[in-house]
């Protein structure tokens, strides 16, 4: 049943937010309730071991479906289970168990006001996968990650022709997967060096044939994956893809180069873009960047500017916004349709209420210490925070966000026992 509350978007637009809280249509694959897109976050509730979606994930995303998001997305849904990017990921292959996940797009369905969405992301991780997950990972070169990373991570080796042409195939079944099990739409993750990243950068990808050397052979996965993905859906179900703006690394993956991609996507069937940055070597995306960027809020607003000039296809700008009037002047400037949100709706699920009722909300995020920089870093605290805040909502909870690091470190540990002190993350 539907479960109204705080505001109707066919009936009120907040006057602080007319441009936020404005219906619109996703490039005709429907009329969302607002211009807020709940970015996707992993959940880690998984069963480790079955890796499918259970009763926690219900709970949890029925909370945010009562939000009022315009488009949800869920946690990286990894597509070979020989490639999980952490323990407790949502793993989809084939029909096995696809009540689950017609389950997963109901308990939604069941909550949600009608004009939202929900839309499944699905990932590869390639080598950005702890060795104790995927001792031999794969990527398109044999290049490990550096930055201190190389004793957590495996060196890959190259994918075989064979093999890439297999991930192309595992990205579209899961896509079509999805669509049958009742979800709205799929987005590719080609962001934050996992394995369609990796393929995009001349310094991760350094291959010789056709799927390396210029950057159309290095895009050509990405192109392919769209194509086999809107040839198993059909047209009228929507496709979108997360591509950075650059990596923030040398020798990899820049502005040009995206803006070259956004436009070639753009004849695609893609559906709408959504705009991050970094990878787990330059980690922009959880806010490693300078301090001027961090207080203007819109970490990659922009690049989006210019990308808006070499598409029509809808744009959402994910990373750092905190307050409804840097949400709303986003949109409001054209650059972005929507605003990507992540952290903030994991300590405030109904954000988008709570944002269209006061002209100066602000839902700021912290970075809660134990004092012990050594132990922060093991169980990566910072992230561990957040999916302590989303565990606690898929077992029925309130989010705390006064919660204490400590607090944060046992819960963890609780989840995922001695693997939460094996960095699962680069």
């Amino acid at each position: 049943m539907l479960k109204k509350q705080k505001y109707d978007s066919a009936k009120t637009v907040p006057d602080h937010a007319p441009n936020l809280f404005n219906p619109f249509d996703v490039n005709g694959k429907g009329t969302v309730r607002n211009r807020i897109f709940k970015a996707a976050m992993s959940e880690v509730l998984a069963d480790i071991g079955d890796n499918l979606p259970n009763e926690k994930h219900y709970r949890l995303y029925r909370r945010w479906a009562r939000g009022g998001c315009g488009i949800m997305l869920s946690g990286n849904v990894m597509i070979d289970k020989s490639a999980l990017a952490e323990p407790g990921n949502v793993l989809l292959e084939d029909k096995s168990h696809f009540d689950r996940f017609v389950a997963w797009a109901d308990a939604v369905r069941e909550t949600a006001y009608p004009d939202t969405q929900f839309w499944m992301q699905l990932n590869h991780p390639g080598k950005q996968t702890n060795k104790f997950l995927t001792p031999h990972p794969v990527a398109p070169s044999a290049i490990p990650l550096r930055q201190g990373l190389e004793k957590m991570f495996a060196p890959p080796r190259a994918m075989e022709g064979h093999e890439i042409h297999d991930a192309i195939k595992r990205f579209a079944t899961a896509s079509r997967l999805s669509q049958e099990a009742g979800w709205d739409g799929v987005q590719i993750h080609c962001a934050h060096g996992y394995l369609i990243s990796q393929f995009l950068s001349s310094y991760q990808n350094q291959r010789t044939d056709e799927w390396g050397g210029n950057p159309e052979n290095r895009r050509r996965f990405l192109v392919e994956i769209c194509r086999e993905v809107r040839a198993q859906v059909g047209e009228t179900y929507a496709l979108s893809v997360k591509v950075n703006s650059s990596d923030f690394q040398k020798g990899g993956f820049g502005d040009e180069e995206a803006y070259e991609l956004i436009e070639v996507l753009s004849g695609e069937g893609v559906d709408l873009f959504e705009i991050s940055g970094g990878n787990y070597e330059g980690p922009a995306m959880l806010g490693a960047l300078h301090d001027s960027t961090r207080k203007r809020e819109a970490y990659f607003l922009e690049f989006a500017a210019e990308a808006r000039k070499r598409t029509n296809v809808p744009i959402a700008v994910t990373g750092g916004f905190r307050s409804v009037k840097a949400m709303e002047d986003a949109v409001a400037t054209g650059a972005t349709d929507f605003v990507g949100l992540g952290r903030p709706l994991t300590l405030d699920p109904d954000l988008p209420h709570h944002a269209a009722a006061d002209d100066g909300y602000v839902r700021d995020v912290g970075s809660p210490t134990t004092g012990f920089k050594s132990l922060d870093d093991m169980i990566m605290l910072d992230g561990a925070y957040y999916e302590t805040q989303i565990g606690l909502m898929g077992r029925g909870k309130k989010p705390k966000p006064e919660i204490s690091a400590w607090r944060t470190v046992w819960e963890i540990i609780m989840s995922l026992g001695m693997m939460a002190f094996k960095k699962r993350r680069a």
